[in-house]
């Protein structure tokens, strides 16, 4: 499809993971890893899976989203590390 916008979707989705993996504070890595799902979506949809795209939008980013909040509400913020 349009190359360009895939690559500046894929930079951005390198992002987010990296910054995901490396911030020490969870519910900044909770919100970058729906970033990076919400990336994906967006992704799929720009290669013309839109169904696909969809779902990823809905359970990737929406659901599991919530479901870490939810998790991360009942233990500490922060890491030991």
């Amino acid at each position: 499809m349009i190359w360009e916008l895939e690559l500046v979707i894929y930079i951005f989705i390198l992002i987010s993971a990296i910054v995901a993996l490396e911030v020490k504070d969870l519910l900044v890595a909770v919100v970058m890893m729906t970033i990076f799902s919400f990336l994906m979506a967006l992704l799929f949809v720009a290669m013309g899976a839109i169904d696909v795209g969809f779902t990823e939008a809905v359970i990737g980013a929406g659901v599991t989203g919530l479901f870490f909040v939810a998790a991360l509400y009942k233990t500490s913020r922060k890491t030991n590390d």
